[in-house]
């Protein structure tokens, strides 16, 4: 999902009655009631996501690893409310009252918030002001010069809130503080998933994770979660991502995910893990760069997704996992790398063949593949093992020195290092170097599937200036019709000089740098959105939406009286 970002968290001692003087504060309210509209926004944007009906075969888990399962989507899907106050913070009744149309109520809904995700943040419903950068996590109207000033020692940890006291100087509230309902709730329904589990790490990893819920320390359940190896079902919750803070990128957001495992596809995923130290000594870039070493116990597996909430479900739905982010169990014990397979191929047939059928060169068409795609994804979620944590003159992590451009570096390095290692590895047999052209035009495809996220997506804008790089090294071509074409050395040249570039700006902790790539790449050029407005009018979906639930997957029967 893309790659989550948890940290371990540095709780300050806040004083009994600063604490009981915070007040939640809403990124706004809607500023105006909305008219009614024909032709509303939303109507225009109906086929933005294709419906995707979220199911697995569960014919092979027992009853009472299937109750389980139904424990762990009702956890899950607790994440949703939360989701809700770190997006919008404000009256949800209310938002939706303003919608002009059910169309509108819909997107609102799912977006968590009057935002459209997938075309850069723009408002839903007319009177909406544009979507604050700081989401819910800071208080309307604080500049970062206001933060940085602040003397609150947890102020950029993952896991508190910026609000205002009754002087309305900023003081921090810790998320279990602020979301202790929700969270004791999700935290009884994990611990009554465990009593269930077949598994005992899996039951050991679920109370661990109930605890870390309830406390804001998730390093213990991370390195749990690390050493799991037999659980056939998985969860994937908490406070995660950082890319909704897009002020500083410190917030985490709350999301959910609930697995089934592959069993034979991740026998043969296992292997590749093994390689990692291997391909960090080879990476294109001084050894300073590459000096850390990414742990070789890291696991590679595929997955069914069954359930998406939370952040997980806002926006563009991720389609392969790497976790944790807490760079000390990193360095440690390496990640997990976890591949949603049924969502992958739901993108692949609704999304990515139908973009290349239109802007693909027709030749290089038969190169677009699902095995290319499968690869080009999986080896993203493994890349981001690669590369360095810390910057090179200790002054402490990349995130913390790239702050908001972190998670968009981090993406590109991924995606930019996967292409990497899998040329690398089909040098050394150990992929079919046959195939090579398949990942090289498959991932052209993708770019062009992911700039279409925008500039507010972390992944849209490593696409495009990736894409940028791309075109100015001449590692594609575009003819007169607006199809595209790989030119397989350019851009494997390409490839490799961008690794490094990424690399070192990650290394050097060089904002100024990150900043300027960004400004001068991360944009859709007029040619690329004449392309892009070509896939509009042939009506393809930029994204998936999902049925989901205890009904699609036939387990109502084992739904607790509170949420059936």
């Amino acid at each position: 999902m893309t790659a989550p970002d948890l940290r371990p968290l540095v709780l300050g001692c806040l004083a009994a009655l600063a604490l009981s003087a915070c007040k939640p504060s809403a990124p706004q309210e809607p500023s105006a009631p909305a008219a009614p509209a024909t032709g509303s926004y939303a109507q225009a944007h109906a086929g933005d996501y294709a419906t995707v009906p979220l199911k697995a075969d569960l014919s092979h888990l027992d009853e009472r690893t299937q109750r389980m399962v139904a424990k762990l989507i009702q956890a899950a899907d607790l994440m949703n409310e939360l989701a809700w106050k770190q997006n919008w913070g404000g009256d949800r009744a209310a938002l939706l009252a303003q919608a002009p149309d059910e169309a509108t109520r819909e997107l609102v809904t799912l977006n968590f918030g009057p935002w459209d995700r997938l075309n850069e943040d723009t408002p839903l419903i007319p009177g909406i002001k544009p979507r604050p950068p700081g989401a819910a996590f800071y208080p309307v109207g604080m500049t970062k010069e206001e933060f940085e000033a602040a003397a609150l020692p947890d102020k950029t940890s993952n896991y508190t809130l910026l609000r205002r006291d009754a002087t309305g100087k900023l003081v921090t509230v810790p998320y279990h503080v602020e979301y202790k309902a929700e969270l004791e709730r999700t935290a009884a329904l994990l611990r009554e998933a465990a009593e269930l589990s077949g598994d005992q790490s899996f039951a050991d990893y679920l109370r661990m994770r109930a605890d870390a819920l309830l406390s804001d320390d998730f390093r213990p359940s991370d390195m749990a979660w690390m050493d799991m190896k037999t659980n056939p079902v998985d969860i994937v919750i908490g406070p995660i991502e950082t890319y909704e803070d897009q002020l500083f990128g410190y917030k985490a957001a709350y999301e959910g995910l609930v697995l089934i495992k592959d069993a034979e596809w991740s026998k043969k995923l296992a292997r590749y893990a093994g390689y990692l130290p291997a391909l960090q000594r080879g990476l294109p870039v001084d050894a300073k760069y590459k000096a850390e070493k990414p742990g070789a116990k890291a696991d590679l597996n595929a997955y069914e997704a069954v359930y998406y909430a939370g952040d997980a479900n806002v926006g563009a739905k991720t389609i392969a996992i790497n976790l944790p982010n807490d760079e000390e169990v990193q360095l440690a014990k390496g990640t997990r790398r976890l591949q949603l397979e049924n969502v992958m191929r739901a993108k692949f047939d609704a999304i990515l063949v139908p973009i290349a059928k239109q802007l693909i060169a027709e030749d290089q068409l038969p190169h677009v593949t699902f095995d290319a795609f499968f690869e080009d994804v999986m080896f993203h979620e493994v890349a981001h093992g690669l590369g360095i944590k810390k910057t090179i003159d200790g002054k402490g992590t990349v995130d913390e020195a790239l702050k908001d451009y972190a998670s968009s570096f981090e993406e590109g390095k991924a995606d930019i290092l996967g292409l990497y290692m899998i040329d690398a590895l089909a040098e050394k047999g150990e992929l079919d170097k046959a195939k090579l052209m398949d990942n090289y035009v498959t991932f052209l495809a993708g770019i062009l599937r992911s700039v279409r996220f925008g500039a507010a997506d972390a992944h849209g804008k490593a696409n495009m200036l990736r894409f940028n790089y791309f075109a100015d090294a001449g590692a594609f071509s575009r003819d007169a019709n607006g199809r595209y074409r790989v030119d397989f050395d350019k851009m494997r040249a390409a490839m490799n000089s961008l690794s490094g570039k990424l690399l070192t700006v990650q290394g050097d902790g060089d904002y100024a740098e990150a900043k300027r790539m960004t400004d001068t790449l991360g944009v859709i050029k007029p040619e690329l959105a004449a392309d892009l407005a070509k896939l509009k009018e042939a009506k393809i979906p930029v994204d998936i939406r999902f049925e989901q639930g205890l009904d699609v997957l036939g387990l109502t029967q084992y739904a607790t009286p509170a949420t059936r």
